[in-house]
């Protein structure tokens, strides 16, 4: 059942419900716990102030600054500064998703009721999301710490009525757009500019989409390998339940099981079992493929985790009535679980070229040379694997993790990053390039099956090869690839060979 709205509580966000309003329509709101919150939070800062209180970033200055005290006058001036002079972001607009992503998480955070902002803040964002009013927000410049500063001040800035934005598909100032929308831009009071600011929650939108990609990707990959098994696989002993169970580990349980049930039925398996042992590729599918699935939840519970957690800093504690000044802004878990993912997701695409080139070499697969009659005059399939193996090439470069990477920062006040957002855009590249290689192969899985017949593949293979086949002619006489390639693609991205096959088979279990 769609998602039609999200009432942010501060605690229990989940990805399904970022993409339902950050790629769909969706509204949001805020609960009644969450208003009780901030409010009462919003107390403990004003008490504060009022008792001249040293507290970083609202009565002292910031970074390396934090040693200079600043009067309450002067502290609400800083607060705007503090959106000017971290908003520095360079590069190419991000998505429009990401930027709901990011305004999202933070007012999901901020409704926790730690940053001791005004509600009018959080309830601001949430009307810029239901107006669908978008910050212009670049895609460089954050170093994932002190979380997303430049990022997050691009999107602050119109808060207050200034920056760039989109409104109903139109470009204009952040002012215009406020107007447009009826929304009131808002002057920033005691910690706010921090509290807009200072946090994970651009480069972990970001992560939260991917992942919600990635899990259905995982599934395209499933389908994707045992259609090649289908096509060339031997012996289906490498499937046996009893096999992953001796071995231990949950995800190549799971991948064994899934790919056992889409193959039920098959009848090219069982004609091939002369042969005692398979090529690793095909043998180890279970192998290869479940620890990546393994990976995704790591990755999801570390996402989740940080997406309902306080990424801030000062912090402020209602019950205790105290003010604590510390590094919650560090992206390092979520960071460490992308790089993380990164890896886990360019073995989706390894193992779909390798079974692509199975697929289009006669000597491995028996098939035609390309999967194409007419060689010679026809070359078939053959250089869409050419566009896998660039794909996988530029994935294993992009895999490199950008965690480990430092550099010193605010007069070495800030002298530990986690590149939090380089390992954002790597991921989501990995993922997008990983959706084609898959493609690639299951266009040259449906190919072979042409070949196949009158043999029958196993329920999920038919189910696979139907719906691509609904939308996709066989290729008989050479014609450009890469319309091809695009309609499979879309198939993997939008779900379709999923749900055609779950229909077919259960459910695809992660």
């Amino acid at each position: 059942m769609a998602i039609k709205e999200v009432i942010l509580t501060g605690n229990d966000l989940t990805i399904e419900q970022i993409d339902a309003v950050c790629r769909g329509p969706a509204v949001v709101s805020l609960s009644e716990e969450a208003r009780e919150a901030i409010t009462a939070n919003r107390a403990v800062i004003e008490r504060k102030v009022k008792a001249n209180m040293p507290i970083y970033g609202v009565t002292t200055g910031i970074g390396e600054f934090a040693r200079i005290q600043i009067s309450p006058e002067q502290g609400e001036e800083l607060q705007r500064r503090i959106v000017y002079s971290h908003a520095a972001a360079v590069g190419e607009d991000i998505p429009e998703c990401d930027v709901r992503a990011a305004m999202l998480l933070r007012a999901n955070m901020l409704a926790k009721g730690y940053s001791g902002v005004r509600l009018l803040i959080v309830e601001t964002l949430v009307q810029m999301l239901n107006k669908r009013v978008h910050p212009v927000i670049y895609q460089k410049g954050s170093v994932g710490t002190s979380g997303d500063l430049a990022p997050l001040s691009q999107m602050a800035e119109v808060v207050i009525g200034e920056g760039r934005a989109d409104c109903n598909g139109q470009r204009m100032s952040g002012a215009e757009a406020m107007k447009a929308a009826g929304i009131a831009a808002l002057k920033l009071s005691y910690k706010e500019g921090l509290g807009l600011i200072n946090g994970t929650q651009a480069f972990t939108g970001v992560g939260a989409l991917a992942l919600f990609d990635a899990m259905k990707l995982a599934k395209n990959s499933i389908i994707a390998a045992a259609m090649t098994f289908d096509c060339v696989g031997s012996n289906p002993a490498g499937f046996d339940p009893r096999v992953h169970k001796i071995k231990n580990h949950r995800g190549p349980i799971v991948v064994a099981e899934n790919i056992r049930r889409i193959l039920e039925g098959s009848q090219a398996i069982p004609a091939n079992k002369g042969k005692v042992q398979d090529a690793y590729s095909l043998r180890c599918i279970p192998q290869i493929l479940g620890p990546s699935l393994d990976a995704i939840r790591y990755a999801m519970k570390e996402h989740i985790d940080e997406i309902n957690g306080v990424a801030d800093n000062p912090l402020f504690f209602t019950e205790e009535d105290e003010y604590l000044a510390t590094g919650n802004f560090h992206g390092q878990s979520v960071a460490m679980a992308q790089d993380f993912l990164c890896i886990a997701i360019s073995e989706f695409a390894d193992l779909a070229e390798r079974h692509t080139n199975r697929l289009l070499n006669p000597v491995l697969s028996g098939l035609p040379d390309f999967l194409v009659e007419g060689k010679g005059l026809n070359s078939g399939l053959m250089v869409a694997q050419y566009s896998s193996a660039a794909l996988v090439s530029e994935n294993k470069i992009l895999s490199h993790p950008a965690v480990v990477d430092n550099i010193s920062v605010s007069a070495d006040q800030e002298d530990h990053l986690c590149m939090g957002s380089i390992s954002a855009m790597k991921l989501t590249e990995i993922v997008r390039n990983t959706e084609i290689v898959v493609a690639i192969q299951l266009m040259s899985a449906a190919q072979a099956l042409d070949f196949k017949r009158p043999l029958r593949a196993g329920k999920g293979t038919e189910a696979a090869y139907s719906i691509i086949r609904s939308k996709l002619e066989k290729l008989v006489n050479d014609r450009p690839l890469y319309p091809d390639i695009e309609v499979v693609t879309s198939l993997v991205r939008d779900g379709s060979i999923v749900d055609t096959v779950e229909k077919a088979v259960g459910e695809i279990k992660l």
